[in-house]
């Protein structure tokens, strides 16, 4: 569940990192003087492109997703939800983060209010991805006892020190 939480997690923050840098590219091309007409014929279709991108592919993301989590949450392996949540979440994560890096790049582009507008709602839909412990729990109905199970398979390392440093037939007292 750790190393599921911090890959997501990480991720995540990826994602405004880049939005950061692409901010300051779009500055500097804006600056640069390497603008598109918003009202020009490639204007309009950049925008109607990006827009419906954008409107379509965030419902239709978190759509797909809630029901697929809500298939993997009746499987009985923990660590298999779990392998299938992260990998489906970094999808996710991926796809609403692309458009809202898309969204301030076009903005600077093409110098369109619609367009920042377009970046919020992706910024929005991405705080519905924030991964945290409590919400992965919920939506993949994993347990405190069906977690501590996960971690305590062989390939997991204990963290409870009265078995930490125990061998086999002898007991720590």
């Amino acid at each position: 569940m750790k190393q599921t939480l911090k890959k997501l997690t990480i991720a995540y923050y990826l994602i405004y990192v880049a939005a950061i840098a692409v901010a300051a590219i779009g500055y500097l091309l804006f600056r640069s003087g390497l603008v598109i007409d918003s009202k020009s014929q490639a204007g309009i279709i950049i925008s109607s492109v990006l827009i419906l991108l954008i409107i379509c592919s965030i419902p239709l993301t978190l759509t797909v997703f809630n029901r697929k989590t809500k298939q993997w949450a009746e499987l009985e392996d923990a660590p298999e939800k779990l392998k299938k949540y992260t990998k489906a979440s970094i999808i996710r994560l991926a796809i609403i983060g692309t458009d809202f890096l898309l969204g301030i790049l076009f903005f600077f582009l093409l110098n369109s209010q619609n367009i920042i507008i377009l970046a919020g709602i992706a910024a929005i839909a991405l705080l519905f991805c924030k991964p945290a412990k409590v919400k992965i729990m919920a939506e993949l109905k994993i347990n405190e006892n069906e977690e501590l199970k996960t971690m305590n398979k062989p390939d997991h390392a204990t963290t409870d020190p009265a078995t930490r440093n125990s061998h086999p037939g002898t007991r720590n007292s």
